[in-house]
């Protein structure tokens, strides 16, 4: 099965063509398409118009995936703005530098925080397909590792203790997380 992806990220677009190897024929997205704007009130109907706007571009059936990193302290946020959180032209570094400033009083046992993902395809016929994952930890109290990408300096997930996303390798890091599960799910449902 061909699916175009949606993600204009080259980091995320390489995660998922290497945890869908083998399984789905990944297509890149078309260099030509404009930016989709992602003006859903949550993850699902941002990564719905994202699949919608591949689809109606290529007329190939389309997948897409939102990604919010939600801090308990911060009743939940970045969440949906996770990738804006620092403003509308931030970069990850930017990003991460708010969270930590904003958990900077926050103790340890207090930085509870998860990962969550919705995959969505979206087929010409308009038929869905939706998955999620879920990833659980905390947020470190200053970056570690120079491996992945977004917030993994800062992520601390409880399945691998003491280490953030950016000190696992690719395999490592897919096997459990968040875009891993969520897209095991996908090809569950396929």
């Amino acid at each position: 099965m061909k699916l175009v992806s949606a993600t204009a990220n080259p980091h995320k677009y390489k995660e998922m063509k290497e945890i869908l190897s083998g399984k789905i024929d990944l297509l890149p997205r078309p260099d030509e398409i404009p930016e989709i704007v992602e003006d859903a009130s949550d993850l699902n109907g941002n990564a719905l118009l994202k699949a919608q706007g591949i689809m109606k571009a290529t007329g190939l059936p389309a997948i897409a995936d939102d990604t919010g990193l939600e801090v308990e302290a911060l009743n939940g946020a970045p969440g949906v703005h996770s990738a804006r959180y620092a403003g509308p032209d931030a970069n990850g570094g930017e990003n991460i530098e708010k969270l930590l400033n904003e958990l900077a009083s926050v103790p340890m046992n207090e930085r509870g925080a998860r990962f969550r993902t919705i995959i969505v395809i979206l087929f010409p016929d308009r038929s869905i397909i939706t998955a999620e994952g879920i990833v659980s930890g905390k947020i470190a109290l200053t970056p570690k590792g120079k491996l992945g990408f977004g917030y993994d300096s800062v992520f601390l997930p409880e399945e691998v203790p003491g280490k953030t996303f950016g000190e696992l390798t690719n395999s490592e890091k897919n096997r459990i997380s968040h875009r891993g599960k969520a897209l095991q799910g996908i090809i569950g449902k396929l």
